[in-house]
This record gives structure tokens, sequence and C-alpha cells, in this order.
């Protein structure tokens, strides 16, 4: 039997400890470390911590504050991350990754495709190179449902001329975090105050736009771009959440057209994509895909494809198809 690949969680948050207790449950990962510096957690048991029992002959360590001591003492092959959305600042905790020896598969929304607006890009596919790992973000959204996903059903079509996205999702369903997020219970003064901050709502949209463009040939580079992220209001007047919209026009013709609702309460939740082709292809997924599992399922999913893959940091389309894991009947 292969042995199973060392891993070290780096984060233990919500999302962090979904992904924990999903790599935990894997027989062919073996999670041996964690590191996160939030006063609570650094010298917590790792897997008390997760509640979840480590599996027979994979030890219980405790999560240390520091991660370069975690990976010097672990040595893992690759490192789930969950700390945060924006690469600028998560930037420095990957190079110390890569340094470390040790392969990357990340939530930060701004990895999973940060060649255009992201200046870090560049040197952390060189450290990558350097150190013999990769590095990949992704996500279910970036990542999956409003870019791989679609890149992958237009694989039936003789051309593409447009492209339609729709993700609606009910955050009454979902944790507190995600609510305040997209300003849940504000005024629509707080809101827009918090959206001029430019880290408020969904995270992550353009990057969608650009791997989906990349991955259907519209240089992602000449990509032209037009946001607008609108509070929605109750009937009291205070917001329920936000609708973000997006096109990308390339040459001059909108050929992507993406909209999120985050509501709560939001009315017929799914995942939507429609592709004006020959031939046309509609999907809709009706609930929608649901973000936390999902994000933990292709992080940790993706973990064999990123280990066998040649360093350097790469997207979603650069991977073979990342697939889940069947069940014995």
């Amino acid at each position: 039997m292969t042995e199973p690949v060392r891993a070290l969680l780096f984060g233990v948050g919500a999302i962090g400890a979904g992904i924990g207790r999903l790599a935990a449950a894997r027989e062919e990962i073996a999670l041996v470390a964690a590191a996160d510096a939030a006063p609570g957690k650094a010298g917590a048991p790792l897997y008390e911590a997760l509640g979840v029992a480590p599996r027979p002959g994979v030890p219980q360590p405790a999560i240390e504050a520091d991660v370069e001591r975690a990976l010097a003492d672990a040595k893992p092959q690759v490192v789930l991350h969950a700390t945060g959305s924006f690469l600028a600042d998560v930037a420095p905790q990957l190079i110390a990754c890569a340094r470390g020896g040790a392969n990357v598969v990340s939530t930060c929304e701004e990895l999973a495709y940060p060649w255009r607006g992201h200046p870090e890009a560049k040197q952390l596919d060189a450290e990558a190179k350097a150190h013999g790992v990769t590095i990949l973000g992704t996500g279910v959204n970036p990542g999956f449902v409003m870019d791989t996903l679609a890149v992958t059903l237009s694989g039936v079509c003789q051309r593409v001329e447009r492209i339609r996205l729709t993700r609606v999702v009910d955050v009454a369903t979902r944790r507190e975090q995600l609510q305040r997020k997209v300003g849940v219970g504000l005024t629509t003064n707080e809101f827009r105050e918090q959206a001029a901050t430019g880290r408020f709502g969904h995270i992550g949209l353009l990057e969608s736009l650009l791997l989906l463009a990349d991955g259907l040939g519209w240089s992602s580079g000449r990509l032209d771009y037009v946001f607008e992220m609108e509070p929605v209001l109750g009937p009291d007047g205070l917001v329920i959440g936000m609708r973000q919209i997006a096109e990308g026009m390339y040459e001059g013709r909108t050929v992507i057209e993406a909209t999120i609702e985050m509501l709560a309460g939001a009315e017929r939740p799914r995942d939507e994509i429609e592709i004006d082709g020959t031939p046309p292809v509609h999907m809709v997924i009706e609930g929608g895909i649901p973000g936390d599992s999902a994000t933990a399922a292709i992080i940790v999913n993706a973990v064999p494809r990123v280990v066998a893959h040649a360093p350097g940091l790469i997207t979603m389309l650069d991977l073979p198809v990342v697939a889940g894991k069947g069940v014995a009947p």
C-alpha cells in the first residue's frame, strides 16, 4: 500500500477545521501537524480541536503558533492552507511553506488566478520552482462552480460565443461569519462603507472571470471587465445580503456575464451555467453546491494531483480533473 501523504493544516478556523476533519478521515492522507497563532488554538491537541479521533498509528500533535517550526518538525509533503482571502496577506505564509519543502493547496480566493493584478504571483512561482513544490489556490468558488466547471462543460462545444453564470446562495442556512461578510443586518450606508474597503462581500469573482477566460482562449490579459455590487434590502429597510454582477469583455464584445446573489432567505438557491455555443449547453444545480463542505472536499481531493504536479504556481486549469473519493459498497 502506498504511504499516505503527510499533511499540515495551516489555519484551524471554520473552513480549516472542516478541511482538517475530512483529511483526518482519508487513509491516503496523514494529518501530522497544524499551525494557527490565534489565541486559544496554539498548544491545543489538533484532533481534539477538530472533534475527531486520530487513526491508529497517526500521532496527535499540538497546534503550533509558528508555522516554520511546525514545518521543520513535521516535514509535511503538503500544507492545507486556510487563513485568508487576500494574496498580499497570505503570500509570506505561502513562501514559508515553499521554503519548508511543502506543496500547498490553499483556499485563498485571490490565489485561484493570481496572474493579473497580483505582483506576489511571480515571487510565489519562483519560490515554488526553486524549492521543488507546487502551489494551488482553489475552492468551491472561485476554483470550481463559476470557472472550472464552466470550462469543462464547454468541452462539448464546437464554438463558444458567450457564457452566463448565476450563483444564488441562501446565507440564512450558512454560518454567521458569511452573513456578516455580505452585510446582513446593516443599513444601506453601512453596507456602502464596508464595500468601499474592498474587503467585503464575495471575494474571487474577478479570479473566476480570468480563469474562465483563460480556459476558453479569451486571453485573460486582454479581458476588460466591469463590476457592480449592491445591497439587497428586506421589508424593514435593512440589508439582507448583496448582489454582485460582473461582465467580461473581449475585443469589444461581452463574452462572460456573472451574477452572485448571497441573501438571507434567497429564493431558489442554485448554480446555473448557460453557454451560448454550438451546441448550446445549459446546466442547473438546484439548491446550489454548499460552499463550506464543498471547499473542504476540493482542497482534500486536489492533494494527490498537486503532489504529483511539476513545481510552480498553478491554477485548476493546469491539473487533471480533480475527482472525489468513491465509497465501496
